[in-house]
């Protein structure tokens, strides 16, 4: 049975509990995140992440060996960011996830990096466009926020990214 303090707070699923912890824990090294960001057409990632110096890293939240598993388009993310993570709840069969990219252990509240992700720096001009796509997304979503009734479409509103591949 789940115990929910609030009964106006919505009810999450695992993957969207690890993103939140994620956040959490990212929010505390400094970063801004952007959740269910759109990078480019065809790809979503689950946490994208602004860093004090301008890095940008992706996090995946796999909830399940099957989340896992029937996930084909996490290589597609690696052009996008500056370091890639996998994020896992602690029951999660770690053996399973590739040894060339990060690993976060998560839940609801919080995480911690147990395996830094390789660096591979993104081209500056891709950096930008990724820079400030990532603050219209967060701006939009802030302003359908505070004023729900003007009826923004923050996901339209956050198209793709075009700019030339990692150098």
């Amino acid at each position: 049975m789940e115990l929910r303090v609030d009964p106006m707070e919505p009810v999450l699923t695992p993957g969207q509990l690890l993103a939140r912890g994620v956040s959490r824990h990212m929010s505390s090294l400094g970063f801004a995140t952007v959740e269910e960001f759109v990078p480019d057409r065809g790809l979503r990632v689950d946490v994208m992440a602004l860093g004090p110096k301008g890095e940008l890293w992706i996090i995946e939240c796999k909830s399940s060996r099957a989340d896992f598993m029937s996930d084909g388009k996490w290589q597609g993310y690696l052009p996008w960011c500056d370091r890639y993570f996998w994020a896992v709840d602690q029951a999660f069969e770690t053996d399973l996830l590739p040894e060339d990219t990060g690993l976060l252990i998560a839940d609801g509240y919080d995480a911690e990096i147990l395996r830094m992700g390789p660096e591979d720096k993104i081209a500056p001009a891709r950096r930008k466009k990724l820079v400030q796509k990532f603050a219209f997304c967060a701006a939009r979503r802030l302003q359908g926020l505070r004023d729900p009734g003007a009826g923004l479409q923050w996901g339209s509103a956050c198209g793709s990214v075009r700019a030339g591949p990692k150098s």
